[in-house]
């Protein structure tokens, strides 16, 4: 279901759907990766569909955490 409809019929605050875009946004211009809050801003606000950013989330070339 499109977010628009969910958190119109919503009498609960819905944690964290502006949060997410705010991360991105921040995460974008400091040059911060954050693959998993990349994939939840794509799925609220570009229409990804959940099972595609989890294959993609899956299928990346695993790396160290920290350098």
């Amino acid at each position: 279901e499109r977010l628009d409809r969910v958190l119109a019929s919503m009498k609960m605050v819905a944690e964290g759907v502006a949060t997410t875009r705010s991360v991105t946004d921040l995460a974008l211009r400091n040059g911060v990766e954050m693959p998993i809050t990349f994939a939840v801003e794509r799925i609220l606000f570009h229409g990804l569909p959940p099972k595609k950013a989890l294959e993609e989330l899956l299928s990346r070339d695993l790396k160290p955490e920290i350098s």
